[in-house]
């Protein structure tokens, strides 16, 4: 609700007290006016007021009572404001509320996103995981093979390398032998 709908209904607020507060001392005034009035002809048989003096009361009268129903008018006018406007904060006051739940509901959202992704997350990386360990034990393995591979090949390359230089070996006769002596490290 806007700032100058509260400001005017405090101040129709405080215009209907201050009219019925008004209305009810004219009434009061009626009251004791009528009480002595009544008072001052039942003690006082022989006073019948002047015509002049009863016309000008009767048109006195006459002119509260129009004021009056112009009062009444108003205080209707005003409470039908008041209804109007008592209507329209109640429904302000549901929005509101509404509104506030809504916002409560979502910070909680807000506040468990971060677990949700991560969970979320969790389950699309197991998948992930499971592939790279499955990708190092295949890489592993492969490597193991490969080194088996080059033992293999270092071998047989070895082997063939040596084969073709290899010398024939001729029958000595055991008195032509040399004797190889051994040197003697100190």
């Amino acid at each position: 609700m806007s700032q100058s709908n509260t400001s005017n209904i405090q101040v129709l607020s405080t215009e209907v007290s201050q009219l019925r507060q008004e209305l009810q001392l004219r009434d009061q005034l009626v009251q004791q006016l009528s009480q002595e009035l009544f008072r001052l002809v039942k003690g006082n048989t022989n006073f019948m007021p002047q015509q002049p003096e009863l016309e000008r009361d009767t048109t006195q009268f006459q002119a509260l009572q129009e004021q009056l129903q112009a009062v009444e008018q108003q205080v209707a006018f005003y409470q039908e404001q008041i209804t109007t406007r008592d209507s329209e904060i109640y429904q302000l006051r549901q929005s509101v509320q509404e509104l506030t739940d809504r916002t409560r509901m979502l910070e909680q959202v807000v506040q468990e996103l971060p677990q949700i992704y991560r969970r979320k997350f969790e389950q699309r990386m197991t998948p992930v995981r499971e592939k790279v360990a499955m990708l190092q034990r295949e890489n592993r393995q492969l490597q193991a093979e490969l080194q088996s591979v080059s033992y293999r090949l270092a071998i047989k390359t070895r082997s063939a390398s040596h084969s073709g230089i290899d010398l024939p070996n001729f029958p000595r006769p055991a008195s032509e032998q040399p004797q190889i002596s051994t040197p003697q490290n100190a």
